[in-house]
This record gives C-alpha cells, structure tokens and sequence, in this order.
C-alpha cells in the first residue's frame, strides 16, 4: 500500500442535535464552516468544516440515528486527536465555555502531555500537546 495514500481525507461524524454540535465544532473547537447543505430527501444537514484552511470534518444529523457505544473501549473508532502547541491554553479556552476536560496525562512512549473530553454526543476527543 506504501504510495497508495495520499492523506485523510475527512472525518464524518453523525450528531443527535445539529444546532448544538455546529456550535460546539465551530465556536468552541473553531472550526471554519466551508458549506452547510440541507438534503431535505434525507432530512439531514451536511456540515463541511476546515481546520486551518484544510477540510476535515464532515457533521450530519439524520433522524433519530442509533446510540454508539464509546466508553469503555467499545470497538470502532476510538476518538479525535487534535494536535495543539499549548494544552494548558486549550484547556483554559475549553473551561471558559463550560466543557469538562479530563485530568492531563503524559504518553509512556512519547512524553508528550494530553487530554480527553467528549462531543455533545459524548465522542472523545483528545488534544495531544506537540
């Protein structure tokens, strides 16, 4: 497969409530809002969003989708990692707005510090200190 990649592409992520998810990905997070798209065949708002100019996440709402198990350790996709220069600066910003962060923790294999906090819908998220 070696060459066959070029990069990620995307990340699509499926929301429970649309309104409360654009705000938390684009006020909170700071994501820029490259298109919202309303597929009313679907009943689904398309949300495509960029990180420092780069498209990276895809956010939809369907009607009434499923629960997904994510604590603890349910198989599938285990969480977000955003790199970030200075985590005791994001964690700053993310308390600002109410949203709970785990303790930091430092990786066994890199030391490099990091921490966890969840979506509206409860997906962990990690920011991972460079």
């Amino acid at each position: 497969m070696s060459g066959l990649l070029k990069n990620v592409h995307h990340i699509a992520i499926i929301c429970s409530d649309y309104d409360q998810s654009k705000r938390f990905y684009t006020e909170i997070l700071g994501l820029d809002i490259i298109r919202e798209t309303w597929r009313a065949e679907r009943r689904s708002w398309k949300l495509d969003l960029a990180l420092n100019g780069h498209y990276i996440i895809e956010l939809f709402s369907f009607p009434d989708p499923p629960a997904r198990p994510s604590r603890p350790e349910a198989c599938g996709l285990r969480h977000l990692a955003f790199a970030v220069e200075d985590l005791e600066r994001v964690i700053a910003h993310l308390q600002s707005h109410l949203v709970e962060t785990e303790a930091v923790r430092t990786d066994e294999m890199t030391g490099k510090r990091f921490t966890f906090i969840a979506d509206p819908d409860g997906l962990p998220i990690e920011f991972y200190e460079l």
